[in-house]
Parts: structure tokens; C-alpha cells; sequence
């Protein structure tokens, strides 16, 4: 390789000085550009965490602030309030920092001029074979959001999944978890919900039914139900877990050895059972009380005697008693036919 001379040295420096004094000025315009996409997107991501955050923070003080107060016992569950509160936060967090993140990057590829058409055709693509790979898990996500937004259930309330029932104790995006009535824990996927039905929200009711004899005085059990309520309406704890009177609705079915009454009641959520049995034991303490049987599954017995029957000492019918009968005629005797005169011997 020949040795480079001076004069050429000189012309290539001073093509590659020209080479850069020529595009200085895109390098420094890219970068500057490159720099305020990264600082509006970090600022702004920055600004909406802290925005979604200080929300959220304002969700759990306000349920925390009645907790422990009659309303609050009535109407907020803090810990399904903070749980939804956190779950809605970190959705919308992370919703928010991907589109902030992902629109600066692609704005910053375009500041490189990169051609970003078959990028993004790359992008769809493969967001179709993963969205058919993983269409279970985006259908459990998808679903888990929207029962979240919308407040379907929380934790501690009573529900009927379909697929499985019991109390919730965790709320998640992908998967719920159920206590069972024997202690078991179900894991509900959102996807495989398809109905739900919330026993803890709005107001239960306390169905009672009340089998008497026909021949009690109807108006004299109403009475006394209606004192029995209003004894249970007055006390500790029943007086908040009554949300309505005890009513006696009336007869349900009438037989001929027994009578039933229906008394019903509004309670709050996931306390009928309990009011139901505390309703049925004052009844029953009252009804004793006033002399008045309870009865139900086998028919009541009579307090009068039954009168004896006439025909208990008779005799049943003999088919010997009548001498046309088959077995008369097969016990009569058979009678000897007749030899005529003796002749004697010569």
C-alpha cells in the first residue's frame, strides 16, 4: 500500500470536515428532538402516575373515615373498597405509562427516519398470533377489568359464580378466589364467569313459615307475631340488622289438620339466616307461652278421645253361615241311598 502523502491526508480531512459541518445540524436537531420526546413522555407518565395515585390515596381515606361508624358498617367494606381501588389504580397505571412509553419510542424511531410501516405491520401480526395463543388469558383479564370497573363484587360479599359459590376473599385481574361454606378455597378465572349473583348488596330477605292447627284464632297469632317483632325490632342487634318490620303476609296453605303463615322480613345483606332463626325461636318461646301448638310434617294428634268403633267386637262374616254358599255345600253330609225290603234267604 502506497504511503499516503500529505496533500491527500489534508483533502481527506477536509472531506471529513465538510462531511460533518454539513450534517452537524440534523445530529443536533435529532438529538434535541430525541431529548424533548423523552422529557414530555417521562414528565408526562410522571404527572399521570401521580395524578392516578393521589386518587386512589383519596378512594381509601374516604372509606377509611367511616369505617367503624354505623354507616360505615352498613355500607362500606374497607378492605373491597382499597382492594378495588388498588386494582383500578395499577390498571390504569399501567394502561397510561404503556401508551406514554410506546408513543415515544415510535416517535423517536421516526426521528431516526426510520420507515415505521413494517414495524407496525410486524406489530399487528404478532399482536394477532399472541391474542389467539393467549385468548384465554386477555378474555380473563378483559373480564376481570370490567367487574371491577363496574363493581360487581368485592371482598366479603357472598356470591354465586356459576361455577362455584362462597365468599370472596380476593379479587384479581385474572382469577377470584372463593371461600367455600366447608373451608375451601375455589380459584374462579374471570373468563369462566358467565352469571353472578351477589347476595350482599342491596337489602335479603327473611322468609319464616308457621304451621298451626285449623282451629287456632287467626287474629290472636297475629298479635302475638306482631309483639314478638316488635320485642326483636327494640333490641341489640337486631335493631340494625332489621331493615324493615316483620310483617305477617298471611295464610300460604290451609289443610285439614294444619294452617300455614308466612312472616317475612327485610334484613341486611347476608343476615337473613340469622334473623330467620331468631324470629322462629321467639315464635315458637311466644307460642309455647300462650298454649299454642306448632305443628308440621305428621298430622297432629286430637286432644278429644276418639269414639270406639261399634263394629270392633262383632265377628267377621263366616262363609258357613249360609247353606247355599260352596263351602256349606261341601261340608254337608252325603246322603245313603236306599236297599229296599230285606229278602230272606230259602
Amino acid at each position: 500500500m502506497p504511503p499516503v502523502t500529505l496533500d491527500e491526508a489534508a483533502r481527506q480531512a477536509g472531506e471529513a470536515a465538510g462531511w460533518v459541518e454539513q450534517n452537524w445540524a440534523t445530529w443536533v436537531s435529532t438529538g434535541l428532538r430525541i431529548v424533548l420526546i423523552l422529557a414530555i413522555a417521562v414528565t408526562l407518565r410522571f404527572l399521570i402516575r401521580r395524578a392516578l395515585t393521589k386518587l386512589i390515596d383519596r378512594m381509601n381515606r374516604s372509606a377509611q373515615s367511616v369505617q367503624g361508624t354505623a354507616l360505615g358498617g352498613l355500607l362500606v367494606n374497607a378492605e373491597r373498597r382499597r382492594q378495588r381501588s388498588e386494582a383500578i389504580g395499577s390498571v390504569l397505571r399501567s394502561v397510561a405509562s404503556f401508551l406514554i412509553m410506546g408513543t415515544a419510542a415510535l416517535m423517536i424511531l421516526g426521528a431516526f427516519q426510520i420507515n415505521l410501516a413494517p414495524l407496525l405491520a410486524s406489530a399487528g401480526v404478532a399482536g394477532v398470533a399472541i391474542g389467539f395463543g393467549a385468548r384465554n388469558l386477555v378474555t380473563d383479564f378483559l373480564s376481570g377489568v370490567f367487574m371491577i370497573l363496574e363493581d360487581q363484587y368485592g371482598v366479603g360479599d357472598s356470591i354465586d359464580a356459576g361455577v362455584a359459590s362462597g365468599e370472596v376473599i380476593e379479587v384479581g385481574l385474572r382469577v377470584t378466589k372463593l371461600r367455600g361454606a366447608d373451608g375451601e378455597i375455589w380459584y374462579v378465572r374471570n373468563g369462566e364467569i358467565k352469571r353472578i349473583g351477589n347476595l350482599s348488596q342491596g337489602w335479603a330477605t327473611a322468609g319464616v313459615d308457621v304451621t298451626v292447627r285449623p282451629t287456632e284464632d287467626l287474629d290472636a297469632l297475629r298479635k302475638l307475631i306482631e309483639g314478638v317483632a316488635e320485642e326483636l325490632a327494640a333490641e341489640e342487634p337486631w335493631n340494625e340488622r332489621l331493615w324493615g318490620p316483620v310483617e305477617v303476609l298471611g295464610l300460604t296453605e290451609v289443610m285439614i289438620d294444619s294452617m300455614t303463615l308466612r312472616v317475612s322480613a327485610k334484613t341486611m345483606p347476608g343476615k337473613a339466616l340469622g334473623v330467620e332463626r331468631e324470629i322462629r325461636w321467639r315464635i315458637k318461646r311466644a307460642f309455647d307461652a300462650a298454649g299454642i301448638r306448632i305443628v308440621g310434617g305428621v298430622p297432629a294428634a286430637s286432644d278429644t278421645p276418639s269414639p270406639a268403633d261399634p263394629t270392633a267386637a262383632m265377628a267377621a262374616p263366616s262363609a258357613f253361615a249360609s247353606p247355599t254358599t260352596p263351602q256349606s255345600l261341601a261340608t254337608t253330609p252325603i246322603p245313603q241311598p236306599s236297599t229296599g225290603p230285606n229278602l230272606a234267604k230259602h
